[in-house]
């Protein structure tokens, strides 16, 4: 596979600035794909004392929401822990475990924010776009906006404002457990991310995209997991401009 890179990983918090500045310009907010049939949930998580980063993509059928593909790849961190850039220390795992699935989604569920970031560039959008696949961000915590207060009830929702802006959206979905926040990350608009997340949420809190994600990412170390032959698509990462 022949990719192109559309910028270094290996910056500064500066230089990182400059990219979000620029990249954040070619975001889709308005949906932009045909049928969706295969979905994967994005995660990543960190081994030896973080100096591993491990990146998981699992991908489920959207009709039973059962496993059919999955893959890790591991580099070197290179990029330190800030608020507002974990994109830049986790990407370039997860575009490596992206080249590895045989099954290509129709759409990414990234543990993480899309454009509910303070430069409305979270890494769902910078995974999306790079991929050229359509994100939702799905992210267990707030990173900026406020919103007003939501019902118990499963699948009740608010907009997520930050400066005057809606970027998000804050739902509930279980009933008695913390709001996850979702929002656009690539090619799709904030009502179809709420209803995809819903559709993949069966009895727990996260969709069972990203519940596969974090085992594969997160769990016991464990080396690249093997499933039943599935049919073989060419994966096409759109690192030109």
């Amino acid at each position: 596979m022949h990719m192109l890179q559309r910028h270094e990983w290996v910056l500064t918090a500066e230089e990182a600035i400059v990219i979000q500045q620029d990249l954040r310009r070619e975001i889709v907010t308005t949906d932009d794909f045909g049928t969706i049939r295969h979905l994967a949930g994005v995660d990543v998580g960190f081994e030896s004392d973080g100096t591993i980063t491990r990146a998981a993509i699992a991908v489920l059928n959207l009709d039973d929401l059962q496993l059919q593909d999955r893959a890790i790849a591991r580099r070197p961190t290179t990029f330190p822990y800030i608020p507002g850039f974990l994109s830049f220390r986790e990407v370039p795992a997860v575009l490596d475990a992206l080249e590895k699935i045989r099954i290509i989604p129709d759409l990414l569920l990234c543990d993480g924010q899309g454009i509910a970031h303070p430069r409305r560039f979270g890494i769902a959008c910078h995974i999306g776009l790079l991929a050229n696949i359509p994100a939702i961000g799905v992210a267990k915590s707030l990173l900026v906006g406020k919103h007003a207060e939501l019902s118990d009830d499963r699948g009740s929702w608010q907009p997520l404002i930050h400066r005057g802006e809606t970027i998000g959206a804050a739902l509930r979905t279980r009933p008695g457990t913390k709001p996850l926040y979702i929002s656009p990350g690539h090619r799709v608009s904030l009502e179809t991310a709420i209803a995809y997340v819903m559709r993949c949420t069966t009895k727990y809190r996260l969709p069972e995209t990203t519940r596969h994600a974090h085992k594969l990412a997160s769990g016991p170390a464990i080396d690249q997991p093997t499933l039943p032959d599935a049919p073989t698509q060419q994966m096409s990462l759109d690192f030109g401009s």
